[in-house]
Formats: structure tokens, sequence, C-alpha cells
């Protein structure tokens, strides 16, 4: 079986269904497992090269309609009738569905079950942890500056925040992703500022930057320090990797209730 992902996340799903050696190719921001770094790289998830897809001669191709303009690639694979499966979650629940939807797909079921019972388990651990949280750290997620986007009600980052004993301040936005500015920013006054810049490592993401910006000095997030820059890879990717940087922030905002972060995916332990 040849498969080709041309998403991050699905890779990452590929991975945890035990098949990532059956991966003929994947796009250029596909990064985990380290075992993927040598496949054929097949252009940026938003700018996909078809050609070469077509020419892996793939047995079936992972699309994804995680973020806005992969429309195309969905298309353009059905006008060359290349097999494939589109994923599209939102929730934290849609994950854990499309990781069983792909595991029927590909015939591997029961790894399916196995790894989506302990993604379920450890999110009902964090839930148990949070609610004895009283005091819920109000949390602004910045997945992109200028113009700014960030996660409102119907994403799995405000799910993740209450694991993880916080609050998004952009929840009251009855959306996935919110297209927002620095001034609406700066008057819901979170406690924390969480810099996760869609493909950009966190090496290049300045907090000086944050700091800067008009009116910013005076929040709280600023002048107590409270910006975290964390990996986009761990947020912003729809895979159970999430778990993952769910424990990485719980273990920053509350390390008094959450376990220490030890920098292994909890789901892939032996």
């Amino acid at each position: 079986m040849r498969l080709v992902s041309i998403c991050p996340s699905n890779t990452e799903i590929v991975e945890y269904l035990g098949l990532t050696d059956h991966l003929a190719g994947v796009d250029d921001f596909s990064d985990w497992p380290e075992a993927v770094q040598h496949l054929p790289k097949l252009g940026p998830d938003l700018d996909i090269d078809m050609d070469k897809v077509e020419a892996l001669n793939p047995d079936l191709v992972l699309a994804s309609l995680s973020v806005p303009g992969m429309e195309k690639n969905v298309e353009e694979l059905k006008r060359r009738n290349l097999p494939h499966i589109v994923l599209d979650p939102d929730s934290l629940e849609e994950i854990g569905e499309n990781l069983l939807f792909a595991g029927r797909y590909l015939g591997v079921s029961s790894k399916a079950k196995d790894i989506y019972q302990l993604y379920r388990n450890r999110i009902e651990e964090y839930c148990a942890l949070a609610n004895q949280i009283t005091n819920k750290k109000r949390v602004y997620w910045e997945w992109w500056p200028k113009p700014v986007f960030t996660p409102g009600r119907m994403n799995w980052l405000t799910e993740i925040s209450e694991l993880a004993g916080a609050c998004n301040v952009f929840a009251s936005e009855d959306q996935a992703s919110v297209q927002t500015d620095w001034e609406k920013v700066k008057q819901r006054d979170p406690d924390t500022i969480i810099m996760v810049w869609v493909g950009v490592i966190t090496e290049k993401m300045n907090p000086e930057l944050v700091r800067r910006r008009p009116g910013w000095k005076q929040m709280k997030a600023v002048k107590h320090n409270e910006i975290l820059v964390l990996d986009e890879s761990l947020f912003c990717r729809p895979s159970p990797r999430l778990i993952e940087g769910l424990e990485k922030l719980a273990s920053r905002l509350h390390p008094e209730i959450f376990p220490v972060y030890t920098g292994k995916d909890p789901l892939l332990k032996s």
C-alpha cells in the first residue's frame, strides 16, 4: 500500500496508525515523525505539486481541509481521479473520529481503537485535574500577528485551554478561526499570551515584537511577562499529537496541579 500525505496532521495520524513505512511522499511541512524527513517532498500544503503526487502512483492520498485554501488540493485530486480521503476536524472529538475513520479505511481498525482509547483516557484525566482549578487563567492564542488570527469557540485550542485550566479569551466568537486586531486583543486583556505562529519555528518568534505593540505594555500578560512561545506543531495541527501539547501547556500554566512535562508523546510510550 502506497500512501501520500499532503498535510502535516495527516502524516502524524499515519504514524499513530503504525503505517509510516507505507508513505511514499509528504508535503513540505510534514516533519514528524523523523522517519518522513527522507521522503519526497511535494510542496507546501497550500500549493501541492499534483504532478509529483500522481507520479508516485499512490493507492491513497490523505488530504485535508484544516486550513483555508486547501480546497484546491481536493478539487485537483478529484479531477485527476486520484484515490483520496479528506479529513477536516475542528474539535478534539472530531480528531478522534478522524483517527478511527482513517484506521477503518486503511485496514488497521484495531490499532486505531487502541490509540483512540489512550487519547480519550488522557483527555478525561486532564479534565478531572482541570476541574480542581478555581482560578482559570485567561489566555490569548496568536496564530498569526498581522492580520491577527486566533482560534474561536469551535476550535480544538479552546478545548485544550479548558483542559489546561484556562479559558480562551476569544471563545465567545462562534467560529473556528477569528480574524481580529491588536486593539481588540488589548481590550480583552488576557492573563497569558501564547504565540504559536503557524508554520514558524519557535526560534523565529520574538516576544519583544508583542511587547512593542501600541498600548500592550499595560496589558496584564505583558506587565507580568506571561508570554509563552510554544511549538506550533504541538498546537496547530489537528492530530492526536495535541495531547503532548496539552501536557506541555498545562504544566506551564498550573505546575501545582498537572504532571511535569516529559517531552515524550504520551500516546506512543512503550
